[in-house]
């Protein structure tokens, strides 16, 4: 499967491309914001310069990515279960099986749960100690999964919470070939609840799943992509007004000629992305803003993370959900080479994303 170029010049990127691209380009973008994910910009200044962080070598330690890494990886897990069910003829409740897989990932915490909470036999994933490691996880997340109790849209758990613990794993839901765009939608919704219970987290998670399906599978250049996303968040019968604000604003302010907005303006204009529709927002505009400047889509990656990631507010998300923009739009062409040889568990990011590149197309 191949999708045409999107921009004059560029190569064709396939199917399986931009499938790894998402994934490495999200666990680089996390990476490099985790660098400086609770430092305010003054300190990230005062530590590398007026310019910021402009590049993952500058890590005085192992390069590691964050939680949000972790639970994309988790939520791709949860959809092999579906299609491995699938594959043997036997139709599987889909969110059921994303909740028994953040089940599992929340087992890797070391953080007590809920006894009568259902067990799954372990799988593969599971086994990855690289994954066994707290990286400071979402505090909805990892409460939600504690209760033991599948949260639904109708039942959910942590009724006021819009954290962007769900928009930073929800990369995986567009991926999926063969599937129209509104049940990508509904999947990402759907498995939004079972952590987050604001309409806002929920909303935010369907529009950024939409997103990455229009621009995988749907083939949209990068601009009508994010317009059909907003498109796709304005049509919900009760539309969270933050979101569908946040969305406005990065579309019409990423449009401004001169120089982006980046650090405390960019985040005055858009929020921190602590919570879900900022941090879509935020990402998105960093990606949008260094598109018409940016010669290659190395360069593109590479100015879209600066401006992502530079500032006081949530870095790896914004810097994880710009790295998953960038590889659905691009595909493997968009990773800098020099990141890839920091970048942790290469391998087991690959090994996933090619298990559901077979399963979706055979190959």
């Amino acid at each position: 499967m191949t999708i045409a170029a999107q921009s004059p010049g560029e190569p064709t990127a396939s199917f399986a491309s931009r499938v790894q691209g998402t994934l490495m380009g999200g666990a680089l973008g996390d990476a490099f914001g985790y660098l400086v994910e609770f430092d305010s910009l003054a300190e990230i200044t005062a530590r590398y310069g007026p310019s910021g962080l402009v590049d993952l070598s500058q890590a005085q330690m192992p390069v590691h990515f964050s939680d949000d890494t972790q639970m994309t990886l988790y939520t791709l897990d949860g959809l092999l279960d579906v299609l491995e069910w699938a594959n043997n003829g036997v139709g599987a409740d889909i969110n059921a099986c994303q909740w028994l897989a953040y089940l599992r990932w929340f087992k890797t915490q070391g953080v007590p749960g809920a006894e009568h909470a259902p067990e799954q036999a372990p799988r593969w994933i599971d086994a990855q100690s690289v994954l066994h490691h707290q990286r400071h996880p979402g505090s909805a997340c990892l409460s939600g999964l504690a209760t033991g109790e599948m949260g639904t849209a109708f039942r959910p758990v942590n009724l006021d919470s819009k954290g962007c613990g769900t928009v930073m794993r929800s990369a995986p839901y567009g991926l999926l070939p063969n599937v129209e765009a509104e049940t990508v939608y509904k999947m990402s919704s759907d498995a939004a609840s079972l952590t987050h219970g604001h309409p806002s987290a929920r909303q935010s998670s369907g529009a950024f799943s939409w997103l990455i399906h229009e621009l995988v599978v749907g083939g949209l250049p990068l601009r009508a992509a994010a317009e059909s996303a907003r498109d796709r968040a304005a049509a919900e019968p009760s539309p969270d007004a933050e979101l569908l604000a946040r969305l406005a604003a990065a579309l019409t302010l990423s449009t401004h000629d001169g120089e982006p907005l980046n650090g405390d303006s960019l985040t005055a204009a858009l929020g921190l992305g602590w919570v879900a529709e900022e941090a879509l927002a935020v990402a998105l505009y960093a990606v949008l803003a260094t598109a018409a400047t940016s010669s290659s889509p190395v360069e593109h990656f590479l100015a879209a993370q600066r401006l992502a990631v530079n500032h006081s507010g949530d870095s790896d998300s914004t810097g994880s959900i710009a790295g998953n923009i960038l590889g659905a739009l691009y595909g493997e062409a968009a990773l800098p080479p020099s990141w890839l040889t920091l970048c942790e568990a290469p391998a087991l990011i690959r090994r996933l994303g090619a298990d559901f590149i077979k399963l979706t197309t055979g190959e």
